[in-house]
Order: C-alpha cells, then sequence, then structure tokens
C-alpha cells in the first residue's frame, strides 16, 4: 500500500532518513514550530539545529505507515528504528502545512 504525502511531509521523512540535512529548510516555512521531547524549536536555525541534534543523538530512520486528516493537520504514524530503548517505536507526527510548507509539526 503506497500512502499518499504532501510534498513538503514527504520531503521531510526523506532527508529525515538521509544523511544530508541541507534541504530541511525547503520544507519549513520560515516561523514554523516543532515539538518533540518536551522541546519547543521555532524558526529554520532552531529546526535545523534539533534536528542535527536528533539525528546525531539517535542515528535514526522512520517509516511512514499510515497517514489521516484531522481539522486541517495531516496526522502520519511512522516506525522509528534508532540508537534509544525500545526501538523501533510507532511515533505519531503531526503537521500543520500552510503555503506549501510545514508551519508546525508535533512529534509524540
Amino acid at each position: 500500500m503506497t500512502i499518499q504525502l504532501a510534498d513538503p511531509i514527504k520531503n521531510y521523512f526523506e532527508i529525515s532518513n538521509g544523511t544530508d540535512p541541507a534541504g530541511l529548510k525547503d520544507c519549513f516555512s520560515a516561523d514554523a514550530l516543532v515539538l518533540d521531547e518536551g522541546g519547543s524549536y521555532q524558526g529554520q536555525a532552531a529546526i535545523a539545529a534539533w534536528f542535527s541534534d536528533t539525528r546525531q543523538k539517535y542515528a535514526f530512520s522512520a517509516k511512514p505507515l499510515s497517514a489521516t486528516t484531522q481539522q486541517q493537520h495531516e496526522i502520519v504514524i511512522a516506525e522509528v528504528s534508532g540508537n534509544f530503548p525500545g526501538s523501533p517505536i510507532k511515533l505519531s507526527y503531526t503537521f500543520l502545512l500552510q503555503d506549501g510548507k510545514i508551519q508546525s509539526l508535533q512529534i509524540a
């Protein structure tokens, strides 16, 4: 089964599973917000730093399993594997898109 993801979300997961985060800025709006592990990261520079730190810490990969839409939010359930206890686990990625970019992302 192929999961249909909006381009910014598809690109986000492709970048997440790669080694070069350079394209990350093309996925997020200038004032985007990411909420992950109790932290809040706003703006492209803060998001890039969060992403780099997270990749280095966990060496993770994420495989989208399902996608649904609820009240303007795109919710993707992904299987995430990496250097952390309990790997692999399923996480929920809740995206809000605006003007073809990710405006917010909450990972839980």
